[in-house]
This record gives structure tokens, sequence and C-alpha cells, in this order.
């Protein structure tokens, strides 16, 4: 009897939750003949007027919230790093893993001629895990648009160019494989050439100017992830392992641009300190100075919040300004920059203090790749761009 009356009192309940559940979805679905709902063109219940609930469908329907005027968000987007001492050797076990068919590898002709430079460590990697691949030892230190074309032209069309060492000698030119993965082993001018090849031919545009950035280019967002990249950079400073930005000389104005999205970035940046053993002293201390300025910058650059909010998610730029994640990277690396630099520079044999700043470069390149830098690297853009022949001494 207990359960029985348990029952209809249960079952009465229900029966009164259900009739306000009916009423608040006849609040919805009762409509004026204007509203624009297609969803609810004819009223589920009737017997409610619709002057009851016109205050409420005015604001659902009829209300929008205007964007803001500064942004409110920032995006933090990073390579994927792995650091250590030796890890050079494991890049071909990484294109085994990606199934990579025919691997672009570039680098400068300065690094190709040297005997025991990474390059001739990567090689050997890939011909272990016999990983076909074609090196291209052509790009210039300080690329232009020029050089960019010229590596784009050889990512499409990746013929053996002399001096050459390749594992694609069995390879007729016209059966070989297309190239599905690229490997960058450099400073910063290899990273960048490396990455605009990669958009470029993955993206081919109209002009050239299309994904270059405002003023000089037309800023157009790059449409969707590229071909799988590895950055292994043999200088710490230019942090391009973690970045997504190509920087440069555009000659018809005699000006320093760039390209920026978060496409660019690599798939992978791997940071061993074995590489930069053999760094001569002044470019050690240059790529040193330059991530202090990365982190300084990107530590001290406008906030995320003072800038324009961006049109789409797409628009928002690579460097979105300061913000509270970017923040940790700049005072880390300045911290390390501090306490590592000037040993790395006087005892060039410290593998501890080369591998620190290494480190250090990496950290900041995290930091700027979603802060930005400003008025040093902006100021440093024209003078660059000019200055071709001066050499400092040593």
């Amino acid at each position: 009897k207990q359960w029985y009356q348990r029952r209809v009192r249960g079952k009465h309940k229900m029966a009164s939750k259900g009739k306000a559940v009916r009423r608040l979805l006849g609040s919805f679905s009762v409509h004026g003949k204007g509203c624009p709902c297609h969803a609810h063109a004819k009223p589920l219940l009737k017997g409610i007027h619709s002057k009851q609930v016109l205050p409420f469908r005015h604001y659902v329907h009829t209300t929008t919230i205007p964007p803001p005027k500064n942004d409110v968000a920032f995006e933090m987007s990073a390579s994927s790093i792995r650091y250590g001492i030796g890890i050079t050797r494991e890049v071909g076990m990484d294109m085994a893993f990606l199934k990579a068919k025919h691997v672009a590898v570039f680098t400068d002709p300065y690094l190709a001629s040297l005997p025991d430079s990474p390059v001739h460590v990567v090689l050997q990697s890939l011909r272990d895990a016999k990983i076909p691949f074609t090196l291209y030892d052509r790009v210039r230190c300080e690329p232009t648009d020029t050089s960019f074309k010229e590596a784009i032209n050889f990512l499409n069309n990746p013929s053996p160019l002399p001096p050459f060492t390749s594992s694609l000698s069995h390879y007729h030119p016209h059966s070989l494989p297309k190239v599905d993965a690229i490997i960058a082993v450099g400073g910063g001018s290899v990273m960048d050439t490396a990455k605009a090849a990669n958009l470029y031919t993955t993206y081919p545009p109209n002009d050239f100017l299309d994904y270059v950035n405002t003023p000089i280019g037309k800023g157009i967002p790059v449409p969707g992830p590229l071909k799988p990249f590895i950055a292994i950079p043999t200088t710490a400073g230019t942090g391009s392992e973690a970045t997504g930005v190509a920087i440069f000389d555009y000659e018809k104005i005699g000006a320093k641009t760039g390209i920026a999205n978060r496409h660019l970035k690599p798939t992978l940046g791997i940071v061993d300190p074995e590489n930069t053993q053999t760094l001569p002293f002044t470019v050690a201390v240059a790529s040193g100075f330059d991530q202090l300025c990365h982190s300084l910058e990107s530590y001290t650059a406008l906030s995320f919040d003072k800038r324009p909010y961006p049109q789409s998610p797409a628009h928002r730029p690579a460097y979105q300004g300061s913000n509270p994640i970017s923040d940790i990277w700049a005072l880390q690396s300045l911290s390390m920059i501090n306490q590592w630099l000037p040993r790395a520079v006087e005892h060039p044999e410290d593998i501890q203090a080369r591998a620190q700043v290494m480190l250090a470069a990496t950290y900041a390149g995290i930091g700027f790749g979603s802060a930005g830098v400003h008025l040093c690297h902006g100021m440093s853009y024209p003078i660059s761009s000019l200055v071709k022949s001066f050499r400092p001494e040593g």
C-alpha cells in the first residue's frame, strides 16, 4: 500500500514537472509573425499570448553583443621541443616514424663544407634509417625574397645540385618521390628559408606577397597545416626552432619584412648543445645578445589586451603581445642568460654553459614567438637590410 501511494504521488509530481517544462517550452515557442527563428515557426502550445513573452523573445533574438575594441584572448602555440646532448642522431628515426618517403634537408654552404658538421650527422642518420633525401645547401645567410624563391623552386623540383650528397642516386630524376618532409640544419636563416619553402609549396599563392606581413604584403592567413618539418639549430640565439616567423630582405624596396603564422612553426625542434661547440666567438656573442633582446622585448611588449580585437581567430597575429604565459618563458630565459652567457663565451669548451645558453635561446623563442618583439628588432630591420659589407673583427 505504501509503495502504491508513493508511486501515485510520484506520478503527480512528474505530471506537475511536465507541465512546468511545457510552459517553459511554450514561452520559447510562441512567437509573433515577424520572428526570424525558423525552428519556432509554429507554436508547440496554445493558450499563452505572445505579448506575455515579447520582452524575452526580443532580447534572445535581436540583441547582439558588439565585439570588444581590444583583444580579450591570447594563444600559446609552440613547436614540440626535444633537448639533449647528441640527440641530432635521432632524426632519422623521427622521419621513419613519420613515414617520410623523401626528405629535403636545408642548410648553408659553410655548414655543408665542414667535415664534422651537424649536417653530416643528420645525413648519416637518414641513411641509417633508409630514408631517401635530397640536400639543399644553397641557403643564403640573411635571406632575400630572391633566395626564398630559389628554395621554393628547388622544393618543387628537388633534383640534385652539385656538389651533392644524397641517398637518391639510384632514382631516375623523373621518378623521384615527392618531398613530404623537411629538415633544416643551421641558424635562423636556414630555418626561416625552410619555413617559407614549406609554405609556398604546400599552398602556392597567386602572388609572392600574399602571405607577407602588411603593409608590404597582404598578410593573408596560412590556409592550414604544412608538411612535417624538423628544425635543428646550430646557433644559440634566433629561437627560430620554436617560432612561426620567417624573416627576409625584400630587395625591391630595400627593407626587411617577414611572414608570420602559427602554421609555420616546426613540427619538432631538436635542440642539441653539441651543435654549437664549434660556434665562432663573434657569432656566440651576437647570438647571445639576440636571445637577450628576444626575452627583454617580449616581456616589455604591449600587452595582448591593449591590441585591436581581430576579425576572426585566424587573423589573430602570431605576435599577440606580452601575456602571462610568454612572461614565464621570457623571465626564465633572462635568468639563464645572465648566469650562463658570459661563461659560455669565455669558455667555449664548457659544454654545460653552452647547453644552458642554447636552452635559454629556445625558452626566449617560445616567449617571443607568442608575444613578439618591438623597438630593437624594429630598428634592426632597416639597418641590417642596408648594411651588407660590414664585417666585425674576428
